[in-house]
């Protein structure tokens, strides 16, 4: 059986990073999770989403991945340490590889940051940028609107885009020279947020450069699948299927299937 690399998030965002490895690792086997009964992680305490974290890893395991990819910016800056320590596979997060990327693009060192409340009031961004290039000037805005829209499949509504153009508005007077979505729901939004921006401004997606520190963990372990196969990729979601399947068929432009998962614990949404 192949061991495939599991995938989880609050929702269908860490569907950004899933369909990068897609397109980079073709014959790998994605197993992706997507926590929708519960999303966004965003508003939640750092204890909430570290529980859910080990609850949703918990439930992968049972499919003997060979890495873990936190694709949830929230989950990323609280739990990954954690995860880390008890896991005996890769596990790679979506926070280190984007303030990488903002570092190697940005030019007059000056960078955005938009994020969950969770990501942006952990100071997780700061804290990987700063530890990088500690003159780097930062400037990091929560965007509690977004995710929901994406979660709605209203990414590409008209409405969509004049909250985005609203909400960013005040970093238009900030020099910025690229601005990193940290949040995986984010690239689904990218036309709004470019345009929003304007053309000066880059926009780093922490979802294609994750996609490529997995292709380069795998490559440098020897742990790339080698089976000529086309993989089945498996989906699971916690909240409504359907809406699921909708948005990530269209997103992945192909068709898949999604199991349903109930938790079963008594004091969890």
């Amino acid at each position: 059986m192949q061991q495939a690399i599991a995938i989880l998030d609050s929702g269908v965002g860490g569907l950004t990073v899933a369909k990068e490895i897609m397109r980079q690792l073709p014959q790998e086997k994605i197993l992706y999770f997507g926590d929708t009964a519960r999303a966004p992680y965003g508003p939640r305490d750092a204890e909430e989403v570290i529980t859910f974290t080990h609850q949703i890893v918990d439930y992968l395991l049972q499919y003997q991945p060979k890495m873990i990819v936190i694709a949830c910016n929230t989950a990323t800056a609280v739990a990954i340490e954690e995860i880390r320590a008890r896991l005996p596979v890769p596990v790679v997060g979506v926070i280190h590889p984007g303030a990488r990327a903002a570092i190697k693009s940005t030019r007059n060192q000056f960078v955005g940051v938009i994020g969950t409340e969770g990501t942006i009031r952990s100071g997780a961004y700061e804290q990987a940028l700063r530890q990088i290039s500690p003159q780097i000037q930062v400037v990091s805005m929560a965007c509690p609107q977004f995710v929901p829209l994406v979660e709605r499949g209203q990414f590409r509504a008209d409405r969509t885009t004049q909250i985005v153009a609203d909400t960013l508005e005040s970093l238009s007077s900030v020099p910025l020279d690229c601005l990193i979505l940290g949040c995986t729901h984010y690239p689904f939004l990218s036309d709004a947020i470019a345009q929003a921006m304007g053309p000066n401004v880059k926009l780093i997606s922490s979802a294609d450069e994750t996609a490529r520190e997995v292709s380069t963990i795998l490559y440098h372990k020897g742990m790339l699948a080698k089976s000529p196969v086309i993989p089945v990729h498996q989906f699971f979601c916690s909240g409504d299927p359907v809406m699921f399947r909708m948005i990530a068929q269209s997103w992945l432009n192909e068709q898949i299937r999604v199991t349903p998962v109930v938790w079963q614990v008594p004091n969890i949404i």
